[in-house]
């Protein structure tokens, strides 16, 4: 703190305890240029320490200015305008506020927010020392006038210039507290992402990467490491087939036709059909809606009941469920009264299982909608399923009880069906349950040489109340399988399996030892206490789970071809769709010849080049590999030329693929624009 001042507020001091060569009175603002301040006598003119503060501290230590606000003032507001002193006027500025004649300088309002004087203590000093008077003169300057003090010694005092004290440390000076210089200073903007990517190891090219230029550290590269070659940064392409194998034929490029750019026709159609049936509906049908299921359709070839599995008759329907909009199985046991509710809650524990060669139940539940008491099972839904009793067993239209063989099954087949049953069959013993329902006309058969088991667990709710031991209904799985087995190896239905050994010597003649062997080891009970388990049998056929496996992953490899081909087929379709929208557009945007001019006249053009040629006849000409190769083309935009010639043949046109598509990315693009709904595509 310097000396002479006080860290606390104080009132300004008397004039007469003032140095006079420190302080002066501060410049009140003149009426005229050339104005001089009148001077008066010390007890006529009203203390500072008033007029600011509302008291003077120094009144009774020797202040010789008037402390009474009141003693000129007679209720006229005139004379109070009048006083030298007024804080009601406003502060002088005399670069921007002309002077006003007839009117008196009045004491600066700056001076309010001057901070508090502390008088020096040290030292004699005069207690009624003579006021020193400073002249003001004014020179006019271009019409501003300009304040000159007369003694240029004296300095003008203004409480309002005095500013609080503030530090002037620069923060952005690199010498530390001691002068040195700040240890480990960051030479680079941390911010700047240019400068940290200069110390980051290059990032491997990623072409399916949707940014190419993200930083090299964000994390391990996919790819491996890449030689010296960079690859060159352009978009994958798309446009073009990938003939992925494997492949069982080699054929020539000529030996190839349209359609082998497309599903095979026999898969088309199976997978149409199956949508077909699907998405098949029964209009006016008298069927009920069950619970959360509508839509009912039977899928049951006959109308006779049939009693011999269940002990109630059964029906399935294909219904549509209101939860999802999946489509679900429907198995209705007729006439059915549940007794235990414990029952129904068996369901749950087939819920579990997920296996390929079974039918996942979903839901069991109850009801009178058909008019009876009826126990419905929800099951998954395959469409044009067929059990395996209809596939391989027709009945001869002599002899309706009779069942003749289409023709005898492959070995391999059977031992692609005993592969898939043993597997469906471990899954359920896994989790102490047991089939109870392995026979041929509930074996469905969805794909080729695919089964699933069929409603194996209809028996755990209806016979719940018998509560036999799981491990011999375990045990009778392996004779109801060994049975099936029987009856597709001699095409006989399980209800004129009387024999077994005959049938077993028949079957014997027809097929391999490893066969018969197989089946007979399923026929035969085991002698207590040993029991028979599947993880047994499994080890038996291994061999030929194994060749099972390979086929269905052939198939699956066939499929994944087939959908290869399938990938990128919706190219077309998007070009048709912006062809479409483009050509012969009746108007946009108040332009009815928009569609005309311009670059859509070359599309115009394009599309008779595409569609609309014709022979030296006048004959159309549809040629689907010319379409295919032009659109192919234009997706891709390629830089060969065509030449498009208008209808009335005056105009033609030498115009690139290339050139084409950016036309028709430009045109469609002003389509969107003005869509305020429109998708892109």
């Amino acid at each position: 703190m310097a000396e002479g001042f006080s860290s606390e507020r104080t009132a300004l001091p008397p004039a007469s305890l003032i140095d006079n060569g420190d302080a002066a009175i501060p410049p009140v603002r003149p009426s005229a240029p050339g104005w001089v301040p009148k001077t008066q006598g010390p007890r006529e003119t009203l203390c500072r320490n008033v007029l600011i503060y509302g008291h003077c501290r120094y009144e009774d230590q020797g202040c010789t200015f008037s402390h009474d606000l009141n003693k000129n003032n007679n209720g006229n507001q005139s004379d109070m305008s009048k006083k030298a002193l007024n804080v009601e006027s406003p502060s002088f500025t005399p670069a921007s506020i002309q002077p006003v004649a007839g009117k008196k300088a009045t004491f600066s309002t700056g001076a309010a927010s001057a901070p508090a004087f502390t008088p020096r203590l040290g030292g004699n000093y005069d207690p009624i020392p003579e006021p020193k008077v400073y002249l003001l003169t004014f020179e006019r300057v271009a019409g501003t006038p300009v304040a000159t003090p007369a003694d240029p010694e004296a300095a003008v005092f203004n409480p309002a210039a005095i500013r609080e004290f503030a530090p002037s440390f620069d923060v952005t000076s690199s010498a530390g507290a001691n002068g040195s210089a700040q240890d480990g200073a960051v030479s680079y903007d941390p911010f700047t992402m240019a400068a940290v990517g200069q110390s980051l190891p290059a990032a491997q090219y990623n072409p399916y990467a949707d940014e190419h230029n993200a930083m090299g550290a964000g994390g391990s590269s996919y790819f491996p490491p890449q030689g010296a070659f960079t690859t060159p940064l352009q978009p994958l392409q798309y446009h073009l087939y990938a003939p992925v194998g494997p492949h069982r034929d080699d054929l020539m490029p000529y030996h190839r036709m349209t359609h082998d750019f497309f599903l095979p026709e026999k898969l088309r159609e199976e997978l149409q059909r199956k949508a077909e049936a699907s998405l098949q509906i029964i209009p006016n049908s008298q069927l009920p809606q069950l619970d959360n299921y509508h839509s009912l359709v039977a899928l049951d070839t006959t109308h006779r009941k049939n009693a011999n599995i269940f002990g109630y008759p059964s029906w399935v329907y294909k219904a549509t469920s209101s939860k999802t909009g999946n489509l679900y199985c429907l198995r209705r046991l007729e006439g059915f009264r549940l007794t235990n509710e414990h029952a129904i809650r068996s369901v749950k524990e087939w819920r579990k299982i997920d296996n390929a060669n079974l039918v996942t139940i979903h839901d069991a539940f109850t009801a009178r909608a058909f008019g009876d008491s009826s126990l419905i099972f929800v099951q998954d839904y395959h469409p044009l399923a067929k059990t395996l009793a209809d596939v391989h067993l027709t009945p001869n239209s002599s002899h309706g009880t009779r069942f003749l063989p289409k023709g005898p099954i492959s070995e391999g087949v059977l031992w692609a069906y005993i592969s898939q049953i043993a597997n469906a069959v471990k899954a359920i013993h896994a989790i102490n349950l047991a089939a109870r329902c392995i026979d041929v006309s509930k074996i469905i058969l969805t794909d080729k040489n695919r089964i699933r088991l069929n409603a194996c667990s209809v028996l755990d709710v209806v016979q719940f109340d018998l509560r036999r031991p799981i491990q011999e209904l375990q045990q009778e799985d392996f004779m109801q399988f060994g049975r099936t087995m029987l009856c597709l190896a001699t095409s006989t239905l399980p209800v004129h399996l009387t024999n077994l050994n005959a049938s077993v010597e028949q079957m014997g003649r027809a097929y391999s030892a490893e066969l018969r062997d197989t089946i007979v080891w399923l026929l035969t009970p085991q002698q207590a206490p040993t029991q028979k388990t599947i993880d047994e049998f499994v080890r038996c056929i291994a061999g030929h789970i194994v060749t099972t496996l390979d086929e269905s992953q052939h198939r699956a490899d066939e499929l994944n071809t087939e959908l290869f081909r399938e990938l990128e087929n919706g190219r077309i379709a998007r070009l048709m769709l912006k062809l479409g929208a483009i050509n012969e557009r009746q108007e946009f945007e108040g332009d009815r010849s928009w569609s005309e001019n311009g670059e859509r006249y070359m599309l115009k053009l394009f599309r008779d080049y595409v569609f609309h040629q014709v022979d030296s006849n006048g004959n159309p000409v549809l040629d689907i590999g010319h379409m295919m190769r032009c659109l192919s083309r234009l997706d891709a935009g390629t830089d060969e030329r065509i030449c498009l010639t208008s209808r009335d043949e005056q105009t033609s046109f030498l115009i690139s693929y290339k050139e084409l598509k950016k036309q028709l990315g430009n045109a469609f693009g002003e389509l969107q624009k003005g869509s305020k709904q429109g998708r892109g595509f």
